[in-house]
């Protein structure tokens, strides 16, 4: 590809500071399944970022983290609450539901990616009253930042965490892009986690500039030993753990996992100011993060793709005319990248 391709972060490169920790984690030998120095430093460092006693069970991917930690959380016939747009609801094959061996997500409209408080008294109400018939809520799945690329404030975590609790669901949290959201909020990981109520986060480092650096954090430690059980079972406990839990030390300590997060929304700031000034262009939901969903002019799309640039067309949401893409930033993006696409896009409209 000629132009520049903002499909995702995950085509970015792996980040030098991460592969510099895999070379160095290559060195020599070391005890497997976990047992090695870099996952006892991991837990270490994790519990001093997050500020509490913890677990965190290093995994590969975002769809097992996320699998994983519902299949704790939710039994066969529990129901778990999401927004209609959740990765967990539209794109992880079933995952969740066959880790958990049944557990039926529930979708709940969220135009901008967001729920509300109030969108849960319904479905609960419904779920208790019709008894054995209905599966039973067992949780609730935030996305942070969200398949929009909004992001929940503080407040708004703690707010739906406190309406989950009050209903007997524990809270989990997809946190595929949370170095993002946290470096829009300026807050700390533990106040937009365990201190706004989340129970169970999916840690993820890969979209940050990691190669593959996910993990289950448990905030109540007494679950940890049902998700590391089920993480063997699933075929997701590495022998040589160590190269993931390498990443993720890499990453946590010393910040560089907010620092290049905030590498990628300082352009995805940049580009999107940039194309809300072309003629014909239209975002359709506030930039908050590293995401931008717009509306172009007819024939635009056409035009960026046969110069090169590369970007996903996305499904319109109701009530919005044109076509619509997605563009996403990454630690990589450069402002030359951005640049390119403003002038060819003000050119090609």
């Amino acid at each position: 590809m000629t132009g520049v391709n903002l499909y995702s972060d995950n085509i970015a490169p792996i980040a030098p500071e991460f592969l510099a920790a895999l070379i160095a984690a290559n060195q020599g030998t070391a005890p497997s399944y976990g047992a090695d120095p870099y996952t006892a430093r991991l837990t270490q460092v994790a519990r001093e970022v997050f500020e509490t006693d913890l677990a965190i069970i290093p995994v590969a991917t975002g769809t097992a983290a996320n699998a994983l930690a519902l299949a704790t959380l939710a039994p066969p016939f529990g129901g778990v609450y999401c927004s209609d747009c959740a990765h967990i609801n539209t794109d992880e094959c079933g995952a969740p539901e066959f880790y958990s061996a049944g557990a039926k997500l529930i979708g709940l409209p969220a135009p901008d990616g967001k729920l509300r408080p109030a969108q849960l008294a319904g479905p609960l109400a419904t779920a208790r009253g019709a008894g054995v018939h209905h599966v039973q809520p067992a949780a609730l799945s935030l996305t942070q930042a969200t398949e929009w690329g909004t992001v929940y404030t503080v407040a708004e975590v703690a707010a739906l965490a406190e309406a989950a609790h009050a209903g007997g669901l524990r809270v989990h949290m997809d946190g595929a892009r949370l170095a993002n959201a946290i470096a829009r909020l300026g807050c700390t990981p533990a106040e937009i986690t365990w201190k706004a109520g989340v129970d169970v986060l999916s840690l993820g480092l890969t979209k940050t500039g990691a190669m593959a650096a996910e993990a289950v954090v448990v905030f109540d430690p007494a679950l940890a030993a049902e998700v590391e059980r089920r993480r063997k079972r699933a075929g997701h406990l590495w022998s040589k753990l160590r190269f993931i839990s390498a990443q993720l030390l890499a990453g946590l300590q010393d910040g560089l996992w907010l620092r290049l997060a905030a590498q990628a929304n300082r352009a995805a700031g940049r580009l999107s100011s940039g194309l809300a000034a072309v003629p014909g262009v239209r975002l359709i939901q506030t930039v908050e993060a590293n995401e931008i969903f717009a509306a172009f002019p007819p024939g635009l799309i056409a035009a960026l793709t046969d110069a090169g640039f590369g970007f996903h067309d996305w499904p319109a949401p109701p009530g919005v005319e044109g076509d619509v893409v997605r563009l996403v930033t990454s630690y990589a993006t450069t402002d030359a990248d951005v640049d390119a696409l403003l002038e060819a896009a003000r050119r090609l409209r």
